[in-house]
Protein backbone atom coordinates (compact mmCIF):
# COMPACT_ATOMS: atom_id res chain seq x y z
CA UNK A 1 0.00 0.00 0.00
CA UNK A 2 2.76 2.13 0.73
CA UNK A 3 5.20 3.20 3.31
CA UNK A 4 3.07 4.76 6.14
CA UNK A 5 0.84 2.27 8.11
CA UNK A 6 -2.73 2.99 7.54
CA UNK A 7 -4.55 3.36 11.06
CA UNK A 8 -7.86 1.63 11.11
CA UNK A 9 -11.11 3.84 13.26
CA UNK A 10 -13.48 1.47 13.86
CA UNK A 11 -17.01 3.03 15.18
CA UNK A 12 -18.87 0.40 17.17
CA UNK A 13 -21.88 2.29 18.47
CA UNK A 14 -25.76 1.82 17.83
CA UNK A 15 -28.32 -0.76 18.89
CA UNK A 16 -28.55 -2.09 15.22
CA UNK A 17 -32.63 -2.16 16.08
CA UNK A 18 -33.92 -3.36 12.57
CA UNK A 19 -32.05 -6.97 13.43
CA UNK A 20 -34.01 -7.43 17.20
CA UNK A 21 -34.10 -9.54 17.89
CA UNK A 22 -30.85 -10.32 18.08
CA UNK A 23 -29.28 -7.21 18.23
CA UNK A 24 -30.05 -5.32 21.36
CA UNK A 25 -28.34 -2.65 22.99
CA UNK A 26 -26.95 -4.65 25.64
CA UNK A 27 -25.50 -6.90 22.92
CA UNK A 28 -25.81 -5.36 19.65
CA UNK A 29 -25.75 -6.85 16.17
CA UNK A 30 -21.39 -6.09 15.71
CA UNK A 31 -20.79 -8.28 18.56
CA UNK A 32 -22.76 -11.11 16.53
CA UNK A 33 -21.79 -13.94 14.13
CA UNK A 34 -24.18 -12.97 11.66
CA UNK A 35 -22.64 -13.55 8.33
CA UNK A 36 -20.16 -16.15 9.45
CA UNK A 37 -18.43 -17.90 12.17
CA UNK A 38 -16.86 -14.82 13.72
CA UNK A 39 -18.93 -11.55 14.87
CA UNK A 40 -19.25 -8.18 12.88
CA UNK A 41 -16.55 -5.90 14.41
CA UNK A 42 -14.27 -9.22 14.08
CA UNK A 43 -14.82 -9.51 10.79
CA UNK A 44 -14.22 -5.82 10.34
CA UNK A 45 -10.98 -5.50 12.27
CA UNK A 46 -9.61 -8.28 9.77
CA UNK A 47 -9.93 -6.95 6.74
CA UNK A 48 -7.87 -3.57 8.03
CA UNK A 49 -5.20 -6.08 9.90
CA UNK A 50 -1.44 -6.52 8.71
CA UNK A 51 2.01 -5.06 7.90
CA UNK A 52 -0.16 -2.27 5.79
CA UNK A 53 -1.78 -1.22 9.11
CA UNK A 54 -1.44 0.06 12.58
CA UNK A 55 -3.30 -1.09 15.37
CA UNK A 56 -6.89 0.10 14.96
CA UNK A 57 -8.52 2.57 17.62
CA UNK A 58 -12.05 1.90 18.33
CA UNK A 59 -14.41 3.37 19.42
CA UNK A 60 -17.36 2.41 21.60
CA UNK A 61 -19.87 2.60 24.07
CA UNK A 62 -18.50 2.16 27.31
CA UNK A 63 -20.90 -0.92 28.30
CA UNK A 64 -19.36 -2.73 25.46
CA UNK A 65 -15.57 -2.38 26.14
CA UNK A 66 -14.41 -5.60 27.72
CA UNK A 67 -16.67 -7.60 25.11
CA UNK A 68 -15.18 -5.48 22.42
CA UNK A 69 -11.33 -6.23 23.57
CA UNK A 70 -12.13 -10.02 24.09
CA UNK A 71 -13.57 -10.53 20.58
CA UNK A 72 -10.18 -8.58 19.29
CA UNK A 73 -7.92 -10.54 21.56
CA UNK A 74 -9.94 -13.62 19.85
CA UNK A 75 -9.53 -12.59 16.62
CA UNK A 76 -5.98 -11.85 16.80
CA UNK A 77 -5.89 -8.23 16.76
CA UNK A 78 -3.57 -6.94 19.05
CA UNK A 79 -2.51 -3.24 20.79
CA UNK A 80 -5.37 -1.70 19.58
CA UNK A 81 -6.60 1.19 21.80
CA UNK A 82 -10.29 1.44 22.34
CA UNK A 83 -11.62 4.84 23.28
CA UNK A 84 -14.97 4.47 25.49
CA UNK A 85 -17.55 6.99 24.72
CA UNK A 86 -19.54 8.58 28.14
CA UNK A 87 -22.26 8.87 25.74
CA UNK A 88 -23.22 8.94 22.32
CA UNK A 89 -23.10 11.47 20.09
CA UNK A 90 -22.95 10.19 16.94
CA UNK A 91 -19.93 9.60 13.92
CA UNK A 92 -18.27 13.01 14.01
CA UNK A 93 -17.59 13.84 17.58
CA UNK A 94 -16.16 9.66 17.66
CA UNK A 95 -13.77 10.56 14.83
CA UNK A 96 -12.95 13.64 16.11
CA UNK A 97 -11.51 11.92 18.81
CA UNK A 98 -9.72 9.42 17.07
CA UNK A 99 -8.72 12.21 14.99
CA UNK A 100 -7.38 14.59 18.10
CA UNK A 101 -5.39 10.86 19.64
CA UNK A 102 -3.32 10.19 16.17
CA UNK A 103 -2.45 14.43 15.63
CA UNK A 104 -0.55 13.96 18.94
CA UNK A 105 1.80 12.13 17.15
CA UNK A 106 1.76 12.21 13.66
CA UNK A 107 -1.30 14.56 12.06
CA UNK A 108 -0.86 13.49 8.92
CA UNK A 109 -1.63 10.26 9.41
CA UNK A 110 -4.08 8.31 7.41
CA UNK A 111 -6.91 6.73 8.85
CA UNK A 112 -9.79 5.11 7.27
CA UNK A 113 -12.67 5.09 9.17
CA UNK A 114 -15.43 2.52 8.86
CA UNK A 115 -18.63 1.10 10.72
CA UNK A 116 -18.29 -2.48 12.44
CA UNK A 117 -20.94 -3.56 11.32
CA UNK A 118 -20.56 -3.67 7.41
CA UNK A 119 -20.08 -7.16 5.10
CA UNK A 120 -17.43 -6.82 2.37
CA UNK A 121 -17.03 -10.17 0.71
CA UNK A 122 -14.44 -8.92 -2.14
CA UNK A 123 -11.59 -7.97 0.20
CA UNK A 124 -9.26 -8.11 -2.49
CA UNK A 125 -11.46 -5.37 -3.86
CA UNK A 126 -11.73 -2.92 -0.82
CA UNK A 127 -7.53 -3.27 -0.63
CA UNK A 128 -7.72 -1.93 -4.34
CA UNK A 129 -10.04 0.37 -3.92
CA UNK A 130 -8.16 1.71 -0.24
CA UNK A 131 -4.95 1.94 -2.10
CA UNK A 132 -6.48 4.89 -4.53
CA UNK A 133 -8.77 6.43 -1.74
CA UNK A 134 -5.10 6.82 0.75
CA UNK A 135 -3.76 8.33 -2.32
CA UNK A 136 -6.03 11.23 -2.64
CA UNK A 137 -6.16 11.27 1.21
CA UNK A 138 -2.66 12.15 1.18
CA UNK A 139 -3.78 15.35 -1.08
CA UNK A 140 -6.07 16.51 0.92
CA UNK A 141 -8.83 14.58 0.26
CA UNK A 142 -11.74 13.42 2.01
CA UNK A 143 -12.81 10.56 0.38
CA UNK A 144 -15.54 8.39 0.85
CA UNK A 145 -16.43 4.33 -0.69
CA UNK A 146 -19.46 4.68 -2.53
CA UNK A 147 -21.04 1.17 -3.47
CA UNK A 148 -22.82 0.42 -6.56
CA UNK A 149 -26.52 0.15 -5.67
CA UNK A 150 -27.90 -3.48 -6.25
CA UNK A 151 -31.43 -2.44 -6.01
CA UNK A 152 -33.69 0.52 -5.25
CA UNK A 153 -32.96 0.89 -1.76
CA UNK A 154 -34.87 3.17 0.40
CA UNK A 155 -32.89 2.02 3.53
CA UNK A 156 -29.24 3.74 2.31
CA UNK A 157 -28.30 7.28 1.63
CA UNK A 158 -26.98 7.72 -1.95
CA UNK A 159 -23.75 9.78 -3.33
CA UNK A 160 -23.91 11.79 -6.64
CA UNK A 161 -20.68 11.19 -8.66
CA UNK A 162 -18.77 14.00 -9.88
CA UNK A 163 -16.23 14.36 -12.35
CA UNK A 164 -13.16 12.43 -12.37
CA UNK A 165 -10.00 13.89 -10.77
CA UNK A 166 -6.92 14.38 -12.25
CA UNK A 167 -3.72 12.69 -11.57
CA UNK A 168 -6.04 10.43 -8.83
CA UNK A 169 -7.59 7.17 -10.33
CA UNK A 170 -10.67 6.13 -9.71
CA UNK A 171 -11.46 9.13 -7.87
CA UNK A 172 -14.11 11.19 -8.98
CA UNK A 173 -15.49 15.03 -7.49
CA UNK A 174 -18.79 14.48 -4.78
CA UNK A 175 -21.17 16.07 -6.40
CA UNK A 176 -23.57 15.90 -3.60
CA UNK A 177 -25.63 13.82 -0.43
CA UNK A 178 -28.49 12.44 -1.20
CA UNK A 179 -31.25 11.62 2.18
CA UNK A 180 -32.47 8.12 2.57
CA UNK A 181 -34.94 8.32 -0.38
CA UNK A 182 -38.79 7.02 -0.80
CA UNK A 183 -38.72 4.39 -3.25
CA UNK A 184 -40.18 6.25 -6.70
CA UNK A 185 -36.65 8.48 -5.90
CA UNK A 186 -34.82 5.48 -5.22
CA UNK A 187 -35.60 3.75 -8.69
CA UNK A 188 -35.18 7.50 -10.28
CA UNK A 189 -31.28 7.34 -8.48
CA UNK A 190 -30.39 3.89 -9.67
CA UNK A 191 -31.65 4.38 -12.83
CA UNK A 192 -29.50 7.60 -13.49
CA UNK A 193 -26.09 5.99 -13.43
CA UNK A 194 -25.00 8.59 -11.35
CA UNK A 195 -25.58 7.41 -7.64
CA UNK A 196 -23.88 5.23 -5.42
CA UNK A 197 -24.91 3.93 -2.21
CA UNK A 198 -23.70 6.08 1.01
CA UNK A 199 -20.90 3.29 2.92
CA UNK A 200 -20.40 5.70 5.67
CA UNK A 201 -16.84 4.70 5.45
CA UNK A 202 -14.42 7.43 5.00
CA UNK A 203 -10.20 7.49 4.27
CA UNK A 204 -8.42 10.90 5.48
CA UNK A 205 -5.37 12.52 7.36
CA UNK A 206 -5.77 13.33 11.25
CA UNK A 207 -4.69 16.78 9.95
CA UNK A 208 -7.54 17.45 7.11
CA UNK A 209 -10.59 16.22 9.09
CA UNK A 210 -9.43 18.33 11.98
CA UNK A 211 -9.00 21.59 9.69
CA UNK A 212 -12.43 20.80 8.32
CA UNK A 213 -14.14 20.20 11.61
CA UNK A 214 -12.37 23.41 12.50
CA UNK A 215 -14.22 25.76 9.98
CA UNK A 216 -17.56 23.63 9.35
CA UNK A 217 -17.78 22.52 12.74
CA UNK A 218 -16.09 24.06 15.21
CA UNK A 219 -18.66 23.52 18.07
CA UNK A 220 -17.73 19.72 17.53
CA UNK A 221 -14.31 19.94 17.43
CA UNK A 222 -13.79 22.37 20.55
CA UNK A 223 -16.09 19.92 22.92
CA UNK A 224 -14.02 16.56 22.14
CA UNK A 225 -10.63 18.64 22.12
CA UNK A 226 -11.18 19.02 25.50
CA UNK A 227 -12.85 16.13 26.38
CA UNK A 228 -9.42 14.19 24.63
CA UNK A 229 -7.51 16.59 26.73
CA UNK A 230 -9.03 15.29 30.06
CA UNK A 231 -8.71 11.84 29.65
CA UNK A 232 -8.37 9.12 31.71
CA UNK A 233 -6.35 5.95 31.45
CA UNK A 234 -9.40 3.04 33.00
CA UNK A 235 -7.14 -0.02 32.98
CA UNK A 236 -6.30 -0.77 28.88
CA UNK A 237 -9.36 1.85 27.53
CA UNK A 238 -9.36 5.52 27.02
CA UNK A 239 -12.03 7.18 28.89
CA UNK A 240 -12.85 9.95 27.49
CA UNK A 241 -13.76 13.30 29.69
CA UNK A 242 -17.92 12.57 30.37
CA UNK A 243 -18.56 16.26 31.03
CA UNK A 244 -16.90 18.48 27.78
CA UNK A 245 -17.82 14.97 25.31
CA UNK A 246 -21.74 15.37 26.89
CA UNK A 247 -22.06 18.86 25.63
CA UNK A 248 -21.04 18.86 22.52
CA UNK A 249 -23.22 18.01 19.47
CA UNK A 250 -24.98 14.59 18.60
CA UNK A 251 -24.13 14.91 14.88
CA UNK A 252 -22.60 12.63 11.96
CA UNK A 253 -19.48 13.42 10.08
CA UNK A 254 -21.69 13.44 6.74
CA UNK A 255 -23.58 16.42 8.11
CA UNK A 256 -20.99 17.76 10.07
CA UNK A 257 -18.46 17.99 7.55
CA UNK A 258 -18.82 15.83 4.15
CA UNK A 259 -21.69 17.40 3.15
CA UNK A 260 -20.32 21.01 3.26
CA UNK A 261 -16.40 20.31 2.49
CA UNK A 262 -15.03 21.58 -1.13
CA UNK A 263 -12.10 18.37 -0.07
CA UNK A 264 -15.16 15.46 -0.90
CA UNK A 265 -14.25 12.71 -3.37
CA UNK A 266 -15.89 9.39 -3.76
CA UNK A 267 -13.90 6.21 -4.58
CA UNK A 268 -16.68 4.50 -6.58
CA UNK A 269 -17.21 0.89 -6.08
CA UNK A 270 -18.79 -3.20 -6.61
CA UNK A 271 -17.55 -5.18 -4.32
CA UNK A 272 -20.45 -6.83 -2.52
CA UNK A 273 -21.01 -4.44 0.24
CA UNK A 274 -24.10 -4.01 2.47
CA UNK A 275 -24.91 -2.58 5.87
CA UNK A 276 -26.79 -5.74 6.92
CA UNK A 277 -28.95 -3.27 8.11
CA UNK A 278 -32.04 -5.62 8.14
CA UNK A 279 -33.01 -9.12 8.31
CA UNK A 280 -34.27 -8.98 4.39
CA UNK A 281 -30.15 -7.94 4.05
CA UNK A 282 -29.10 -11.29 5.80
CA UNK A 283 -31.58 -13.20 3.38
CA UNK A 284 -29.98 -11.38 0.68
CA UNK A 285 -26.24 -12.61 1.99
CA UNK A 286 -27.27 -15.97 3.23
CA UNK A 287 -26.73 -19.22 1.53
CA UNK A 288 -29.79 -20.28 0.19
CA UNK A 289 -31.27 -24.18 0.14
CA UNK A 290 -33.26 -24.87 -3.26
CA UNK A 291 -36.08 -22.97 -2.07
CA UNK A 292 -34.48 -19.96 -1.82
CA UNK A 293 -34.42 -20.09 2.23
CA UNK A 294 -31.87 -19.17 4.55
CA UNK A 295 -32.01 -21.59 7.49
CA UNK A 296 -30.01 -21.14 10.91
CA UNK A 297 -29.99 -22.98 14.13
CA UNK A 298 -32.57 -25.91 14.94
CA UNK A 299 -34.89 -25.21 11.99
CA UNK A 300 -37.23 -27.02 10.04
CA UNK A 301 -39.00 -25.91 6.72
CA UNK A 302 -41.74 -27.37 4.80
CA UNK A 303 -43.13 -25.98 1.58
CA UNK A 304 -41.20 -22.93 2.80
CA UNK A 305 -39.91 -20.59 -0.34
CA UNK A 306 -37.55 -17.17 0.13
CA UNK A 307 -37.96 -17.10 3.39
CA UNK A 308 -34.92 -16.16 6.77
CA UNK A 309 -35.62 -18.71 9.62
CA UNK A 310 -33.40 -18.42 12.61
CA UNK A 311 -33.56 -20.49 16.07
CA UNK A 312 -31.20 -19.89 18.97
CA UNK A 313 -33.70 -21.44 21.08
CA UNK A 314 -36.62 -23.96 20.61
CA UNK A 315 -37.09 -26.20 17.58
CA UNK A 316 -38.69 -23.66 14.78
CA UNK A 317 -41.15 -24.93 12.24
CA UNK A 318 -42.18 -23.16 9.56
CA UNK A 319 -44.76 -24.09 7.02
CA UNK A 320 -46.44 -23.27 3.52
CA UNK A 321 -44.41 -19.69 4.27
CA UNK A 322 -43.50 -17.21 1.60
CA UNK A 323 -40.75 -14.18 1.54
CA UNK A 324 -41.26 -14.57 5.23
CA UNK A 325 -38.68 -13.70 8.61
CA UNK A 326 -38.78 -15.65 11.54
CA UNK A 327 -36.63 -15.18 14.63
CA UNK A 328 -36.93 -17.14 17.38
CA UNK A 329 -34.54 -15.96 20.51
CA UNK A 330 -34.68 -17.57 24.42
CA UNK A 331 -37.33 -14.79 25.13
CA UNK A 332 -38.76 -13.22 22.28
CA UNK A 333 -39.79 -14.24 18.53
CA UNK A 334 -40.11 -12.10 15.42
CA UNK A 335 -42.55 -13.04 12.59
CA UNK A 336 -43.00 -10.80 9.72
CA UNK A 337 -42.81 -10.59 6.03
CA UNK A 338 -39.51 -9.60 4.45
CA UNK A 339 -41.08 -6.37 2.80
CA UNK A 340 -41.46 -5.13 6.25
CA UNK A 341 -37.67 -5.32 7.17
CA UNK A 342 -37.63 -1.74 8.15
CA UNK A 343 -40.29 -1.40 10.11
CA UNK A 344 -38.93 -3.89 13.11
CA UNK A 345 -37.74 -0.74 14.56
CA UNK A 346 -41.33 0.31 15.19
CA UNK A 347 -41.98 -2.29 17.72
CA UNK A 348 -38.14 -1.86 19.35
CA UNK A 349 -40.18 1.33 20.14
CA UNK A 350 -42.91 0.19 21.04
CA UNK A 351 -41.38 -2.40 23.72
CA UNK A 352 -39.28 0.95 25.22
CA UNK A 353 -42.15 2.98 25.84
CA UNK A 354 -44.11 -0.31 27.81
CA UNK A 355 -40.96 -0.83 29.66
CA UNK A 356 -40.18 -3.98 27.89
CA UNK A 357 -36.76 -5.12 28.87
CA UNK A 358 -36.63 -7.39 26.04
CA UNK A 359 -36.21 -4.22 23.89
CA UNK A 360 -33.02 -3.63 25.58
CA UNK A 361 -31.10 -6.56 26.98
CA UNK A 362 -31.06 -10.11 26.56
CA UNK A 363 -31.99 -13.19 28.78
CA UNK A 364 -28.07 -13.53 28.78
CA UNK A 365 -26.00 -10.83 30.04
CA UNK A 366 -22.15 -11.07 29.35
CA UNK A 367 -20.00 -9.07 32.29
CA UNK A 368 -16.41 -9.03 32.35
CA UNK A 369 -15.87 -12.23 34.58
CA UNK A 370 -18.84 -14.25 32.22
CA UNK A 371 -22.04 -14.04 32.26
CA UNK A 372 -25.59 -14.76 33.56
CA UNK A 373 -28.61 -15.77 32.41
CA UNK A 374 -32.35 -15.84 34.21
CA UNK A 375 -33.67 -19.24 33.72
CA UNK A 376 -36.81 -19.02 35.89
CA UNK A 377 -38.23 -15.87 37.98
CA UNK A 378 -41.78 -15.71 40.61
CA UNK A 379 -42.73 -13.87 43.31
CA UNK A 380 -39.80 -13.87 45.97
CA UNK A 381 -37.38 -15.93 44.12
CA UNK A 382 -35.28 -15.87 41.07
CA UNK A 383 -32.87 -18.92 39.66
CA UNK A 384 -30.14 -17.92 37.54
CA UNK A 385 -26.94 -19.92 35.21
CA UNK A 386 -23.48 -17.65 36.25
CA UNK A 387 -20.27 -18.58 34.29
CA UNK A 388 -17.15 -17.25 35.60
CA UNK A 389 -14.22 -17.15 33.08
CA UNK A 390 -10.78 -19.16 34.53
CA UNK A 391 -9.10 -16.07 36.69
CA UNK A 392 -11.58 -13.87 36.51
CA UNK A 393 -14.10 -12.88 39.84
CA UNK A 394 -17.07 -10.74 40.24
CA UNK A 395 -17.03 -7.61 42.71
CA UNK A 396 -16.96 -7.58 46.44
CA UNK A 397 -20.58 -7.07 47.27
CA UNK A 398 -24.07 -7.37 49.32
CA UNK A 399 -26.90 -6.48 49.08
CA UNK A 400 -29.97 -5.37 51.29
CA UNK A 401 -33.15 -7.49 50.01
CA UNK A 402 -32.29 -10.98 49.00
CA UNK A 403 -29.95 -13.89 50.36
CA UNK A 404 -28.03 -16.28 47.76
CA UNK A 405 -27.91 -19.67 47.39
CA UNK A 406 -24.86 -21.36 45.44
CA UNK A 407 -24.48 -25.10 44.01
CA UNK A 408 -21.73 -25.64 42.03
CA UNK A 409 -21.63 -27.74 38.70
CA UNK A 410 -18.94 -27.35 37.06
CA UNK A 411 -15.59 -26.08 38.25
CA UNK A 412 -14.71 -24.65 41.69
CA UNK A 413 -15.17 -21.78 42.84
CA UNK A 414 -13.68 -19.49 45.61
CA UNK A 415 -15.98 -18.10 48.17
CA UNK A 416 -15.91 -14.96 50.21
CA UNK A 417 -18.68 -14.60 52.69
CA UNK A 418 -17.65 -12.21 55.74
CA UNK A 419 -14.03 -12.84 56.94
CA UNK A 420 -13.80 -16.16 55.74
CA UNK A 421 -12.82 -18.13 52.34
CA UNK A 422 -13.74 -21.18 50.95
CA UNK A 423 -13.69 -23.60 48.40
CA UNK A 424 -16.61 -24.76 47.21
CA UNK A 425 -16.23 -27.59 44.64
CA UNK A 426 -18.61 -29.56 42.00
CA UNK A 427 -21.82 -30.97 43.63
CA UNK A 428 -21.04 -28.44 46.39
CA UNK A 429 -23.30 -25.60 47.61
CA UNK A 430 -22.83 -22.20 49.93
CA UNK A 431 -26.04 -20.03 51.81
CA UNK A 432 -25.43 -16.27 51.67
CA UNK A 433 -27.84 -14.61 54.18
CA UNK A 434 -29.11 -11.63 53.29
CA UNK A 435 -26.58 -7.99 53.59
CA UNK A 436 -23.22 -10.40 53.87
CA UNK A 437 -20.35 -9.19 52.10
CA UNK A 438 -19.62 -11.76 49.10
CA UNK A 439 -17.32 -12.14 46.41
CA UNK A 440 -17.25 -15.26 43.56
CA UNK A 441 -14.15 -16.29 42.06
CA UNK A 442 -12.73 -18.98 39.65
CA UNK A 443 -9.62 -19.95 40.73
CA UNK A 444 -9.19 -23.05 38.45
CA UNK A 445 -8.45 -23.49 34.55
CA UNK A 446 -11.81 -24.79 33.49
CA UNK A 447 -14.79 -22.29 33.55
CA UNK A 448 -17.07 -22.02 36.63
CA UNK A 449 -20.45 -22.82 36.52
CA UNK A 450 -22.94 -22.41 38.99
CA UNK A 451 -26.72 -22.41 39.90
CA UNK A 452 -27.84 -19.05 41.96
CA UNK A 453 -31.17 -19.21 43.96
CA UNK A 454 -32.49 -15.99 44.91
CA UNK A 455 -34.90 -15.34 47.76
CA UNK A 456 -35.86 -11.89 48.81
CA UNK A 457 -38.76 -8.81 48.88
CA UNK A 458 -36.38 -7.11 45.77
CA UNK A 459 -34.52 -9.15 43.24
CA UNK A 460 -33.43 -6.53 40.76
CA UNK A 461 -30.09 -5.85 39.63
CA UNK A 462 -29.96 -2.46 41.46
CA UNK A 463 -29.74 -4.16 44.90
CA UNK A 464 -26.16 -4.04 44.67
CA UNK A 465 -23.62 -2.47 46.47
CA UNK A 466 -19.94 -2.95 45.16
CA UNK A 467 -17.36 -2.36 48.00
CA UNK A 468 -14.48 -3.63 45.73
CA UNK A 469 -14.32 -4.16 41.89
CA UNK A 470 -11.01 -5.20 39.46
CA UNK A 471 -12.85 -3.79 36.70
CA UNK A 472 -13.85 -0.47 38.24
CA UNK A 473 -17.39 -0.15 38.43
CA UNK A 474 -18.74 1.58 40.65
Amino acid sequence: MSEQRVIPVILSGGSGSRLWPVSRESFPKQLWPLISDSSMIQETARRAHGQDFAPPIVVCNQEHRFLIAEQLRAAGIEGARIVLEPVGRNSAPAIAAAALLVAESDPDAVLWMMPADHAIPDTEALRRLLDRAVAAARQGRIVTFGMKPAAAETGYGYIEVGDALPGLPGIHALARFVEKPDASTAATLVASGRHLWNSGMFVFTARTLLEELEGYAPEVLSAVRRAVAERTQDLDFIRLAPEPFAAGPNISLDYAVAEKTTRAAVAPADIGWSDVGSWGALWDLGEKDQGGNVALGDVLLEAAENCYVRSDGVLTAVVGLADAVVVVTKDAVLAMHRDHAQDVKRVVDRLKQAGRHEAVAHNRVYRPWGFYETLISGDRFQVKRIVVTPGHKLSLQKHFHRAEHWVVVNGSALVTCDEEEKLVRENESIYLPLGCVHRLENPGRIPLTLIEVQSGAYLGEDDIVRIEDTYGRS
